[in-house]
């Protein structure tokens, strides 16, 4: 049998033989874009107590290669004192991973890179936000022409259903999407921070369109956007700072009132054109009222086709649980609102409005908090739910 002494050479004899080499990466982080190639440099140096053999090698890999991919392949290291070299890697996906150098006989990791993989900033989807933005301001103006102002007036008077829809948007969406986030990713506070962001945020202008296709009652539905969206300005603080604090403490979330505001914006002043229009050109107001509908019809499917096209790489980050999650919300939304709103017996019109402005929320305002809030490419990962 070995004696104490006789063991204790042992071990360091394999740890010489197993780990006593080292490899020097450069650079030792790496961020690179979705498609685009970099170079990494490596200097293998072998401990100087080592007895050389034959068939010693080390490999360099990259342990997710969905991804990140090394250009030519696996990178093999037969065993001198010390060699140099370098490799492409090339990015693939969205994500972290880490590029590894390994015995190829024990396994053991020496030295390893994280990498980085982020979505290039592209000019389409500088295209896509502003023709959007430009098209919704068009219609906004037809509404603003088509409008009857005095049922808006009485709406004011009246506001049963813009008070279900605030309720809806500002009590029941939020603790909805905290409960999904902390069923549906326990393990995943990037994914719950983005379900409660949602679900904190208000109306959309997507609702005011959805509801005139839909048959409801549009005036409710602008006077319910514009009060949420104004509303936000103390709702998002409360939620972001209650609930959103338990799940990302260390975060650095910030409300984004410049955001909110121009949104306030986007939406009053193509009205108040509108409106304009009506009151002193009736000509023009009778035509726009006319075309509303089906250049409302034309923009959702805009919309929806160059989305779907600009960013089909989302689609490959689904999974059953964003799937659940992203029907879920808005879905659990339009029953609350439509329920409430017959229980209170408001007209078919209304309830149709209310249903679809808690449903659908400004995910434009979730997203830019994402962005300012989580780091890349965790921000893009977490956007694929809200699209």
């Amino acid at each position: 049998m070995f004696g104490k002494r006789s063991w204790i050479l042992v071990i360091l004899i394999f740890v010489t033989r197993g780990y006593g080499h080292t490899v020097n990466f450069s650079p030792e982080q790496l961020t690179i874009h979705i498609d685009s190639l970099a170079t990494v440099k490596y200097e293998f140096i072998a401990a100087s107590s080592t007895v050389i053999q034959g068939d010693d090698e080390y490999v360099i890999w990259v342990e997710n290669d969905g991804i990140a991919r090394l250009a030519n392949g696996n990178v093999t290291i037969l065993l001198s004192r010390v060699v140099n070299g370098s490799f492409f890697i090339q990015g693939e996906s969205l994500g972290r991973t880490k590029i590894l150098c390994q015995n190829n006989k024990t396994g053991a990791t020496i030295n390893y890179v994280d990498v980085t993989v982020v979505r290039p900033e592209r000019v389409i989807d500088t295209i896509f936000t502003a023709s959007v933005a430009t098209l919704i301001s068009v219609i906004y103006i037809n509404f603003g022409a088509a409008l009857d102002w005095d049922k808006l007036k009485d709406i004011l008077k009246r506001p049963i259903g813009p008070a279900i829809a605030f309720c809806g948007q500002f009590i029941f969406q939020p603790l909805v999407a905290y409960g999904l986030g902390k069923l549906l990713f326990p393990e995943n506070p990037d994914q719950q921070l983005g379900l409660l962001f949602t679900g904190a945020s208000p109306g959309g202008g997507a609702s005011n369109l959805w509801t005139l296709l839909l048959g409801g009652n549009v005036g409710l539905s602008i006077v319910a956007t514009a009060m949420s969206t104004i509303a936000a300005f103390a709702t998002m603080p409360f939620w972001l700072f209650t609930l959103g604090k338990t799940i990302f403490e260390s975060g650095n979330i910030e409300v984004p009132y410049g955001q909110i505001s121009s949104y306030v914006f986007a939406l009053l002043v193509p009205l108040g054109i509108g409106y304009l229009i009506q009151r002193y050109n009736k000509y023009i107001a009778t035509f726009l009222a006319k075309i509303t509908k089906a250049f409302t019809a034309l923009l959702l499917i805009f919309v929806i086709v160059f989305a779907a096209v600009t960013n089909l790489y989302l689609f490959e980050l689904f999974s059953w649980e964003i799937f659940v999650a992203g029907m879920s919300l808005p879905w659990m939304g339009y029953l609350f609102g439509y329920v409430v709103s017959k229980i209170l017996r408001q007209s078919e019109e209304d309830c149709i409005a209310i249903a679809v402005e808690i449903g659908i929320q400004n995910t434009g305002i979730a997203i830019f908090l994402l962005r300012f809030t989580l780091p890349q490419p965790e921000a893009d990962l977490t956007t694929g739910k809200n699209g």
